[in-house]
């Protein structure tokens, strides 16, 4: 409930003062299988990700959301582009990771309430529609280009 009254505030804020944020997704892929996650806040399942916090690099904030929103330690990480959405009052731009090399190391934090692994084929109905789109692509062995609209 606590991180449902703040999600609403946060939607509030963006209404109000129309942000421009910028923030990390990562694919976590091994064996054909990505790793998605589903929050307390929203429904739907995502890659792991979130915002930048002062001082930290697109890396390293990377390396942060993995372990906070999975538990795991990343590798070689693969840049594969920036990617902007104008959804929800608000202007986000999304670096997004590739990772085959992740190791879980702990437990996801309280922001999370689940996380699964699924295969790339078989995706779940409610995977987020531009991380779904992303993934399918990949599948497919088609990465979108290094800056894009997401819509």
């Amino acid at each position: 409930m606590y991180y449902k009254l703040l999600y609403l505030g946060f939607k509030i804020y963006c209404f109000i003062f129309r942000p421009i944020r910028m923030g990390v997704r990562v694919m976590m892929v091994q064996d054909e299988k990505v790793w998605l996650v589903k929050h307390t806040y929203l429904p739907g399942w995502f890659l792991p990700g979130g915002g930048l916090k002062k001082w930290e690099s697109l890396d390293q904030a990377a390396r942060r959301e993995a372990r906070e929103e999975t538990g795991a330690d990343l590798g070689e990480m693969t840049f594969i582009g920036v990617f902007t959405s104008n959804l929800q009052w608000k202007t986000d731009h999304t670096a997004v990771f590739l990772c085959k090399d992740f190791n879980f190391i702990g437990t996801s934090d309280a922001e999370i309430a689940e996380l699964r692994e699924f295969r790339l084929d078989e995706l779940p109905e409610e995977t987020y529609h531009l991380h779904r789109r992303l993934l399918e692509n990949y599948s497919k062995g088609i990465l979108l280009t290094n800056v894009g609209q997401w819509q």
